[in-house]
């Protein structure tokens, strides 16, 4: 159940976030909205506002049925995993916005999306599959999942407790990685038209 909230979480975060801008290029407002006297970091938050909104919404309902209706025990505190998920959030909220960004198509956008983001997540991650069990150049190419951060988290916060050696560098990591899509999607974000 706890890898369970990293894939619904990358579901909401990624995928519905690789649409919205590819939505603003095909409906042809993108041109009204670049016209606006909005910024690129308006346009962007406005963008992420929403769906970061939904993802913390799902990460609640998702713990709530873990704990109550799963009776899965949740050992460790509730606010790191708050403070986990929103890193891992915005990770997701990035690689969806870069994807959407370089798109230009919805349908593109959520190819792109499930390709990158929601099949590593589900079969990467150490969700389905030991980590430890996988040849040794996926456990390599493990490290570039964000998934594979948050469910090493998800896993020790309910079932193991507060275990700081892991939760701190796998958050760092997170945090890492939310830094680098955010900054590549505020670096790729249209600022008139081509």
């Amino acid at each position: 159940m706890p890898g369970l909230i990293a894939v619904i979480m990358t579901l909401i975060g990624a995928l519905l976030t690789a649409l919205v801008v590819a939505r603003e290029w095909e409906r042809g407002t993108m041109e009204a909205l670049i016209a606006t006297p909005v910024s690129v970091r308006q346009v962007l938050l406005g963008k992420l506002i929403p769906y970061y909104l939904l993802g913390m919404g799902g990460m609640l309902l998702s713990i709530a049925m873990a704990v109550w209706l799963f009776e899965v025990p949740l050992i460790g505190s509730l606010w790191v995993l708050l403070v986990c998920g929103s890193l891992f959030l915005l990770a997701a909220l990035g690689m969806g916005l870069v994807i959407s960004i370089a798109a230009k198509n919805q349908f593109v956008a959520g190819q792109i999306a499930i390709i990158i983001t929601f099949l590593p997540a589900f079969l990467l991650s150490g969700f389905i599959f030991n980590i430890d069990s996988m040849p040794t150049v996926v456990q390599w190419a493990t490290y570039l999942i964000a998934a594979r951060y948050f469910v090493a988290i998800l896993q020790t916060v309910f079932l193991a407790g507060n275990v700081w050696e892991v939760v701190v560098p796998n958050a760092l990591a997170l945090a890492l990685m939310a830094a680098l899509f955010m900054a590549l999607a505020w670096w790729r974000a249209p600022r008139r038209l081509e």
